[in-house]
């Protein structure tokens, strides 16, 4: 049961989170924790989501734009490093507050409240008209490569302030897209092996044909994605964005994710 329910979410997820360049990870990880404990949960979700980024690189990675991967990757890179190390470092960080909500605990974290305050920002900005025509130089990007990165290696929500950042970067949707994969491939690398320590110990085999039709039915709605990408239009983009942003910025800031 658990195999297909996990499965067909990974295939609408990743169609969904196909043009905003973020969210895969961080919305099939709550599914994979009805099943699973939470460090088998997101060592699974890493495995599908950097599989799923590998797959999108060979649809639509030749559409990157140089610049922004180097302005923008490299620091997001070396931060993701930092904030995932000390991640391992911080032995039992206390959550801010908690509660319950039907029958289940809820924990708010620090530093997850700090991101999700990030992401609102920026979402409500998105859907402002009066800034419909704001724009990151590229001199800035490595600011938010920083930023991303960083709150990304110590909290797992690098998706969602890296797009916030460049879908006002001047970039095409199909650049946009390119980009956003690989520098989310980038950080992913770094970011697991850093959490390696901790998964190493994990025996996944017994897991096998769940990630291979995870993985599957999210490659499948990757390249549905694609398909439709034609016929999607910019402003359609970032409003997808938004939206999205303001989900994930909710469930960070209620504890939900």
């Amino acid at each position: 049961m658990e195999i297909l329910l996990i499965s067909v979410v990974a295939f609408l997820v990743a169609i969904l989170t196909f043009f905003s360049g973020f969210g895969l990870g961080t919305l099939l990880t709550p599914i994979m924790m009805i099943f699973f404990p939470v460090e088998v949960a997101i060592a699974l979700t890493g495995v599908v989501h950097f599989s799923n980024n590998l797959f999108k690189l060979v649809l639509v990675g030749k559409n990157f734009d140089k610049e922004v991967v180097l302005r923008f990757g490299i620091p997001a890179v070396l931060f993701a490093f930092i904030g995932a190390l000390l991640l391992v470092k911080i032995p039992n960080m206390q959550p801010l507050y908690s509660y319950q909500l039907f029958e289940n605990t809820f924990e708010v974290f620090p530093m997850k409240l700090i991101v999700a305050i990030f992401i609102l920002f920026f979402a409500v900005v998105d859907l402002i008209p009066f800034f419909n025509n704001l724009q990151f130089e590229k001199n800035k990007l490595p600011i938010g490569g920083a930023l991303s990165g960083f709150f990304g290696g110590l909290t797992g929500a690098q998706g969602a302030l890296r797009s916030a950042f460049l879908i006002r970067a001047g970039l095409s949707k199909e650049a946009f897209i390119a980009t956003t994969v690989i520098i989310s491939s980038c950080v992913d690398f770094t970011r697991l092996g850093v959490y390696s320590t901790r998964i190493l110990n994990l025996d996944l085999k017994e897991n096998l044909p769940l990630l291979i039709c995870a993985t599957l039915s999210a490659m499948i709605g990757a390249f549905i994605g694609n398909k439709l990408l034609k016929k999607v239009t910019l402003k359609f983009l970032q409003i997808s964005v938004a939206t999205l942003l303001i989900i994930i910025s909710i469930g960070l800031g209620l504890g939900w994710i």
